[in-house]
């Protein structure tokens, strides 16, 4: 009974997960960027030689559908299949789908690739997770091993997107040619090769998602489930997961916000020369990316060691009010260079590159004490019978708050710099200060009528 308790550490099958994770990201963000650039790019070199509003539009559609897809995936892996047997069938779907996309010589071929990309994103994508959050007993080493998981996957975003300028500028292009179509077949390579690593490592994880979740999420233990509606205790946890990913639609609605402000504010009134050398604005991504990498078992441990002490850790509500603080304080970044560089002047009056440095580190900070711990919590309260759907739920989020961003961008940009990047701070310390005042109350959402929060086995799990 103690063995789940004493020790943080955890088993393969959690790196099998991570690492399968970190591959399907690094073909994933590659090709996000490639749609663009090359739905657009001239047929001279390379390109389909559409508009950039039919490649905006593609790309759009791309990153809108991977976040709505894993609701439906999820629920089939919490009813029909298994979830382990969804992530290599999604795996093969994406990679089929990356390599028709660098075959593509239409409109018509990039949709089916991004078809094809989304249905196998929404078996894999909330399932590999739900499976991670199952390989443990101690849900209190959740918080420190999804905050891990979150390094794993920028670790793929950051090479993905990093290598995939070089290589179709340069070793794939020929000539004038760019080397665009063989970049995306690279990326369907990537997702084979993960397609091998998951399916040859399955066997480290046990019993992890082989019965569709309903029948119980940990692996060690057997369940008794009835086909029954929900309990009021389940309801009242369901409550709080859609609570907090309606937080969630509010924190990357301007989260996505803070990159167009960046490359928009940035590329106009920042100046990028740092000793003479002119720092790329692309970089900004590299930068997140990097800080995320960084954090993720920095906050691990930090989470776990506060978990073994007397008080115990923060609670999710009140780390997911912090990472809304961070956020509002980088847009903050932008108003105090505005007030350097001299509010108003114009464009030959630049502000000192730090503060953007500032605003990238305290946005990313903000994200991994958001983001990663979203499975976390789902993992620890979400019913078993709509485990996977509530964790497409948390995805779910993000794909409003990607059709939105959009839309707020447009509406800021009528005001001022100081008047937009004032009042959305405002906002989003509000809703900090919310999850902080209303903690206590939310807390009481997930009890159970005879137990406490923290124990040793979920409470949602009957045990025989």
């Amino acid at each position: 009974m103690s063995e789940t308790t004493i020790s943080n550490k955890r088993p393969f099958g959690f790196y099998l997960c991570s690492v399968a994770f970190m591959f399907e990201r690094m073909a994933y963000y590659p090709a996000k960027y490639l749609i663009f650039v090359f739905v657009a790019a001239t047929i001279t070199t390379g390109g389909l030689g559409l508009t950039t509003v039919e490649a905006a539009l593609i790309q759009s559609n791309l990153v809108a559908f991977t976040y709505l897809a894993p609701i439906i995936g999820g629920y089939i892996s919490d009813r029909y299949i298994g979830a382990r047997y969804c992530v290599p069938v999604g795996l093969a779907l994406m990679g089929v789908g990356y390599w028709i996309g660098g075959s593509a010589t239409d409109a018509v071929g990039m949709n089916i690739m991004v078809a094809l990309v989304a249905i196998g994103t929404g078996l894999f994508k909330g399932n590999i997770a739900a499976i991670s959050g199952s390989l443990f007993e101690d849900k209190e080493q959740l918080d420190s091993a999804f905050s891990l998981q979150y390094s794993f996957i920028n670790i793929g975003a950051f090479i993905g997107t990093t290598a995939v300028g070089i290589l179709v500028a340069s070793t794939f292009a020929q000539g004038e040619i760019q080397g665009f179509r063989t970049a995306f077949k690279l990326c369907g390579i990537i997702c084979g090769i993960d397609f091998l690593w998951f399916l040859v490592g399955s066997r480290f994880l046990g019993e992890a998602g082989k019965k569709p979740f309903k029948a119980g999420k940990n692996i060690k233990k057997e369940v008794i489930t009835e086909n029954k509606p929900l309990t009021k205790i389940e309801k009242k946890k369901v409550f709080a997961i859609s609570l907090i990913s309606g937080f969630s639609v509010i924190f990357w609605v301007f989260w996505y916000l803070t990159y167009l402000a960046a490359y928009d504010y940035g590329g106009a009134f920042i100046n990028m020369s740092v000793g003479g050398f002119a720092v790329p604005l692309s970089w900004f991504d590299s930068l997140n990316s990097l800080t995320c990498i960084i954090l993720g078992p920095i906050l691990g441990m930090l989470w776990f060691k506060l978990s073994k002490t007397a008080k115990g850790d923060l609670s999710l509500f009140k780390k997911l009010g912090i990472g809304l603080g961070l956020l509002g304080a980088a847009f903050l970044m932008l108003v105090f260079a505005e007030f350097s560089r001299g509010v108003g002047a114009e464009a030959t009056f630049q502000a000192n590159i730090v503060w953007l440095i500032a605003f990238g580190l305290l946005l990313s900070i903000g994200e991994m004490l958001f983001s990663p711990l979203g499975n976390s919590f789902v993992t620890k309260y979400a019913p078993n019978k709509i485990y996977s759907v509530l964790m497409g739920v948390w995805t779910f989020a993000t794909f409003i708050a990607g059709k939105s961003y959009g839309y707020l961008y447009a509406f800021a940009s009528k005001f001022s710099v100081i008047q937009a990047y004032t009042v959305i701070p405002v906002v989003l310390f509000i809703c900090a200060m919310l999850l902080f005042f209303f903690d206590k109350k939310l807390i009481k959402l997930l009890e159970d009528e005879d137990a406490p929060i923290i124990e040793e086995f979920p409470a949602y799990e009957e045990v025989v």
